[in-house]
């Protein structure tokens, strides 16, 4: 299973492998003081796009959509997340204020279609 907690929660033991899914460290957190297996830079949304969508909501389509692209072009960064999913419960953290519209609910929704197409094509699922 695939969760998204902000960062500024505690670390809990339903938690499984904790990544950090941003391309900034977060504000106010100190880094010896976050639980967490790896921090995924390459995995958030590029400089241009995260400064192009300001956690702006009437922008949330357009982001949606741009974020997804970049994600299908970037296999190579995702494929960690969907090993570690496929051992076990992965939690990634964010640090957006706004639990609505934040790209790891995003790239929550991404993985979790990449691991459904995935046990379609293996054959664990019914056609």
């Amino acid at each position: 299973m695939i969760q998204i907690k902000r960062v500024y929660e505690s670390a809990d033991s339903r938690d499984g492998r904790r990544f950090l899914v941003e391309r900034l460290w977060p504000r106010g957190m100190k880094k010896e003081s976050l639980a967490m297996d790896g921090w995924l830079k390459d995995v958030a949304p590029s400089a241009a796009l995260r400064q192009w969508f300001g956690h702006d909501p009437a922008k949330w389509e357009e982001f949606r959509q741009r974020y997804t692209a970049e994600l299908k072009n970037n296999t190579t960064a995702v494929t960690p997340l969907l090993d570690a999913a496929r051992q076990g419960d992965v939690t990634l953290l964010y640090s957006a204020h706004d639990q609505e519209h934040n790209s790891a609910l995003l790239l929550k929704n991404f993985l979790d279609e990449r691991l459904l197409e995935n046990d379609y094509v293996m054959g664990r699922l019914p056609g």
